[in-house]
């Protein structure tokens, strides 16, 4: 099962596992990657709101020195600070607003940062011959803001930089700043870049490893800790967190109940340390068994009863998976000598199926899922029903509610035997 508990859940037990053995360069597997980058951006909002203000702040400050104490003749650069610098600045600063920040401000800061960059470049260009190398100077502090500053992670802030470098280099070549001056330029931008790629290197990699620790104690926290499927507290909370979604789409929806036949007896009879290495081995198997993919979840109930929610599946594939677990669980030959189903470990399956057209709370399709499991205890154990969930709707009843309002009744139908309504 990809995913049975959102729990084989990849980016979970990928976090486990890289955090244990450990991982190289600054890249995870996807779907962990994604997550991180996501996580990054919404953990870095703040500073980079207050890196792109103070970036504001020393532009404006740049200016009022350069007036006050360089006295320049020449009005380029601030055509390029007033033009260029600041607008780009306003413009990344106005896509950190909540509306816009996820979507639209990492392409404005690696579009924006380069420019911002050659802006500097520009400036040290057309400064008088004296005060060259000192507006120069400033790219190192362009270097650090776009490592620390932005929100940008390493290879993101190096590809900007390094184009920085490049402009820096061209007009170096083309006789725009003096070849010396130049040089000199090149070789500390050059050093500032090293130190900021190791700086920036080793502040990922540390929010890397956070964010794999962070996870790993969210699995920890969300999973039983005899079976690691998900607790009861967490498959419901993800249930109803995936239930609108699921419902607005139309998408059929399979709730199972799966419980343990005659497991006290097991457990007075084998001991609890034998009951607690046959659930195990049960929760195993229907991790296998249910063959789940997507947002399929799988947790433990409590107790000796396990659920499940599956998506997509038709009449048949539920048959199928609701015989396949009964199937499976007495594949594994645990021995019972105190059950009334046999002499092995057996489970009863009772399932839900809810198809559309109308939607139906997640709540009221796990209700016929027990039932559906009722039923099967009824009938012997160590078999699966299959019921199928289905609204109708009732004409309105204007003596008991006001207005015209259609009101839903939710049934359960079994697919091969008679009618029972909850």
């Amino acid at each position: 099962m990809t995913d049975p508990s959102h729990a084989s859940l990849p980016t979970h037990s990928q976090a486990s596992q890289l955090l244990r053995q450990g991982f190289r360069g600054l890249r995870f597997p996807e779907p962990l990657e994604s997550q991180f980058r996501l996580d990054h951006r919404n953990e870095s909002h703040r500073l980079v709101r207050m890196g792109l203000l103070v970036a504001v702040v020393t532009t404006l400050g740049f200016a009022f020195i350069d007036h006050s104490m360089l006295h320049p003749t020449n009005r380029a650069p601030d055509a390029i600070r007033f033009g260029l610098q600041l607008p780009l600045l306003l413009i990344v600063l106005l896509a950190t607003g909540r509306r816009f920040y996820l979507r639209f401000y990492e392409k404005a800061i690696q579009l924006g940062a380069p420019f911002f960059g050659i802006g500097s470049v520009l400036m040290a260009s057309y400064a008088d011959h004296d005060n060259i190398a000192l507006v120069g100077a400033r790219l190192l502090l362009v270097a650090f803001f776009l490592y620390f500053m932005t929100g940008l992670r390493l290879m993101q802030a190096l590809r900007c930089n390094s184009i920085v470098f490049a402009a820096l280099l061209w007009v170096g070549a083309t006789g725009a700043i003096p070849a010396g001056v130049a040089t000199y330029l090149g070789f500390a931008l050059l050093c500032a870049n090293i130190i900021g790629c190791t700086g920036a290197y080793a502040l990922e990699r540390v929010n890397r490893t956070s964010f794999l620790e962070r996870l790993t104690l969210e699995e920890l926290a969300s999973r039983d800790g005899l079976t690691q499927l998900l607790n009861r507290q967490t498959f419901e909370a993800r249930a109803q967190g995936i239930w609108p979604r699921v419902s607005a789409a139309a998408r059929s929806a399979t709730v199972l109940m799966i419980d343990v036949d005659y497991f006290k007896r097991y457990n007075d009879h084998y001991g609890h340390q034998a009951g607690d290495e046959c659930l195990r081995r049960v929760a195993q198997t229907l991790r296998t068994a249910l063959d789940g993919h997507g947002d399929d979840l799988l947790g433990r109930y409590g107790g000796e009863e396990f659920i499940a929610l599956l998506f997509d599946r038709t009449h048949e594939e539920v048959e199928d998976v609701a015989h396949r677990v009964v199937r499976s669980v007495a594949a594994q030959c645990i021995p019972h000598a105190d059950s009334d189903a046999g002499n092995l470990i057996s489970v009863s399956v009772g399932a839900a199926l809810h198809i559309g057209p109308l939607p139906a709370a997640y709540n009221v399709v796990a209700q016929i899922a027990d039932k559906a499991l009722y039923l099967a205890k009824h009938q012997g154990r160590n078999r699966e029903i299959v019921l199928q969930a289905h609204l109708h709707t009732m004409p309105p009843d204007t003596t008991e509610q006001p207005g015209n309002i259609p009101t839903t009744r939710p049934e359960s139908r079994p697919l091969a035997t008679g009618t029972i309504t909850l």
